[in-house]
């Protein structure tokens, strides 16, 4: 049986259609997932995030500790409630799992990361930690919800106590404040501003429901992936594994070589790397006939197969089908998909695909067709 979150009364109160998601019980949807995505994308929608895991990170190694086992480097948060997103490495510099660390303090941090390697992330880490004077402490008491959209900033203020609301108010990007049991960071995973939100299981109901009278739509799963496709951004398990390095991610820009001292996990196979050049790359792709991309099929180049599609699907926003996938470096501009047996030519084009709630995509014009 999946694990229910703290909000799982209102999903099923919402109308959600609840599925299985990472052995968490989540809806995929409330109804219409292109409308939960138009909501973020144009207003402010909601998602529940409480799966994700959370870890306190304290001691007097605490920053050694990070500084050993992510690719980027947290001595470069030089205050309190500063964040960063890092890949956390393998020996070989594969990608373990991807997540933000926030700095509360000297020997203090909060790390988020993902719901479907919870247990392998913390055995790493615990592995890790021995070497280190540092303390590890998971909290699975905790409801957390994505707000995002152009009004989600405005509407999330308004929805909590006034004294969060004004701390909340003057975040920059990429920082978050602690308010008695009350997280709050400008983070998200659509390319939409916004806040993630954590507070106690026992709060959750009281939070979605401030949110909901702001006239914040819940969106489900479904929405969350095309938003987080449209803008470019990676999902662990598809885009990203142990078997990938961040350099063939496209995620070269997480790793912090500013230090040469700094022997982080998986060091001396990314700089060999780095220095030979990588042989595969993930790019973006835009279908130019009809059909859907979706993950796992065959990308060719002519009759020669060189990659797969990682993600794929209809980007609602731009009324096109996109894809990230992983193929040879260097590829030529214009490849062919495996559609259910019929090669349908694509155009490889950077990411992400939409920005500021717009298409980045070449009109038909600008292509010359």
């Amino acid at each position: 049986m999946p694990q229910h979150t703290p909000l799982h009364q209102q999903h099923l109160d919402a109308g959600g259609k609840v599925v299985d998601f990472a052995g968490w019980a989540l809806p995929i949807n409330y109804g219409s997932q292109v409308d939960e995505h138009h909501a973020v994308r144009r207003h402010a929608g909601m998602f529940d995030v409480s799966h994700m895991a959370h870890t306190s990170v304290e001691g007097a190694g605490a920053t050694a500790f990070l500084r050993r086992l992510l690719g980027n480097d947290v001595a470069k948060l030089d205050t309190d409630g500063r964040a960063l997103y890092s890949c956390m490495l393998n020996p070989d510099g594969g990608v373990i799992d991807d997540l933000i660390a926030y700095r509360f303090g000297d020997n203090r941090y909060r790390v988020i990361s993902n719901a479907a390697t919870r247990e392998s992330d913390a055995a790493w880490m615990a592995q890790v930690a021995a070497d280190f004077e540092v303390a590890l402490t998971s909290d699975d008491a905790l409801a957390m919800v994505a707000v995002q959209g152009p009004e989600a900033i405005d509407k999330a203020v308004a929805a909590l106590a006034s004294d969060v609301g004004r701390q909340a108010a003057a975040l920059d990007r990429f920082q978050a404040i602690e308010h008695g049991d009350v997280f709050v960071g400008r983070t998200g995973y659509t390319g939409e501003d916004g806040f993630e939100v954590a507070v106690p299981a026992a709060d959750a109901d009281a939070l979605w429901q401030a949110l909901l009278a702001q006239g914040v739509s819940p969106a489900g799963l479904g929405a969350r992936d095309t938003l987080r496709l449209e803008a470019g951004m990676a999902l662990y398990g598809n885009d990203l594994d142990d078997g990938v390095t961040p350099l063939e991610s496209r995620l070269g820009w997480t790793v912090d070589w500013s230090d040469p001292d700094r022997d982080f996990i998986g060091r001396a196979p990314l700089e060999r790397q780095r220095a030979d050049g990588v042989t595969r790359q993930l790019v973006g792709l835009v279908l130019d006939g009809r059909g859907v991309l979706r993950g796992h099929q065959d990308v060719y180049d002519g009759d020669r197969h060189i990659g797969q599609i990682t993600s794929g699907g209809f980007s609602p926003t731009t009324a096109r089908s996109v894809a990230l996938a992983r193929v040879e470096h260097p590829c030529r501009e214009t490849l062919n998909v495996d559609i259910r047996g019929r090669h349908v030519p694509v155009t490889v084009v950077p990411f992400p695909f939409v920005r500021n709630g717009q298409s980045t995509l070449p009109s038909n014009e600008e292509r010359g067709t």
